[in-house]
């Protein structure tokens, strides 16, 4: 595996085949970058989205179009546009997260994956706003009325000990 592949998270790197062909994903809250980066060797087009893509924009791969913004203003900045996937890990806004469901293409994949309740044993986040409650990735599949495919909420100790949700889910056609 290279670079891009040993960065992604496994649970990404494990359901990325299932966005479709042909469309464009988000990776939200991109950091850095490592999964636009691990999307665009698979041949999807990416947005990367975050506050600061100064690090993402260094990456020359032409399939990954990066965008500065603050995705917690009272607007969500991201209005009107449809993505096939949306890959979103260790970030949590609530007050735009049902946003999200409706920007997928009808087939389109959900990949979650952040801290849940819990994870203040181990450290940061430790704020309940950043944490998951039990349930919540599962409850937000529901009320968009997307098909869970796969979901845990578990004690990982890689990269480091903490308490994780994630979430694969399908809009179906």
């Amino acid at each position: 595996m290279h670079d891009a592949q040993l960065n992604a998270s496994p649970w990404v790197r494990r359901f990325a085949t299932q966005i479709p062909k042909g469309g464009l994903v988000l990776d939200l809250a991109c950091g850095a970058g490592r999964h636009a980066i691990f999307l665009a060797d698979l041949g999807y087009s990416v947005l990367a989205v975050d506050q600061d893509v100064s690090l993402i924009e260094q990456n020359t791969n032409s399939l990954i179009t990066s965008k500065a913004t603050n995705l917690e203003l009272d607007d969500w900045p991201l209005d009107g546009l449809e993505f096939s996937g949306i890959v979103v890990t260790n970030y949590l806004y609530r007050p735009h997260w049902d946003q999200l469901p409706k920007m997928l293409a009808k087939g389109g994949v959900l990949i979650y994956e952040t801290f849940a309740q819990g994870n203040a044993q181990f450290g940061k986040p430790s704020n309940p706003n950043f944490l998951l409650n039990p349930g919540e990735l599962l409850n937000l599949a529901a009320r968009h009325a997307l098909k869970v495919l796969a979901y845990e909420d578990l004690y990982v100790d890689e990269p480091k000990p903490a308490m994780v949700q994630r979430l694969c889910a399908l809009k179906e056609r």
